[in-house]
């Protein structure tokens, strides 16, 4: 009787693992279709250099700018560099460098205003 709840038991947690694991798989599988906007981006872009028929150099420098200008007017581009600007000129009146360079960075860029 006890071999026999045993086995019950084992296949019990094993349906239980083997549902948990589909499950998994079938998440990953959605989530692995749908791009996120950083990489509908990059495929925009990429179609678009493969269209122009830009190659090399000359091809990075296209992503570049393309992947930098995607989605953002030039109004937002231009407070966001302008942001830049002043966090990097507070930066260097703090004598920053290193870590506490990229921290202060990140701490400034990220804040509203």
């Amino acid at each position: 009787m006890r071999v026999s709840m045993w086995r019950v038991a084992a296949c019990v947690m094993l349906m239980v693992v083997s549902g948990q694991a589909a499950a998994a798989q079938a998440s990953t599988a959605t989530t692995s279709t749908q791009l996120n906007s950083q990489q509908q981006k990059m495929k925009e872009c990429a179609q678009e250099g493969k269209a122009k028929g830009v190659k090399g150099e000359e091809r990075k420098t296209f992503m570049s700018s393309c992947l930098s200008s995607k989605g953002m007017s030039q109004e937002d581009i231009n407070k966001q560099q302008q942001k830049m600007k002043t966090c990097n000129v507070d930066a260097k009146a703090k004598h920053l460098k290193g870590a506490d360079y990229k921290a202060f960075m990140s701490s400034c860029l990220s804040s509203s205003g």
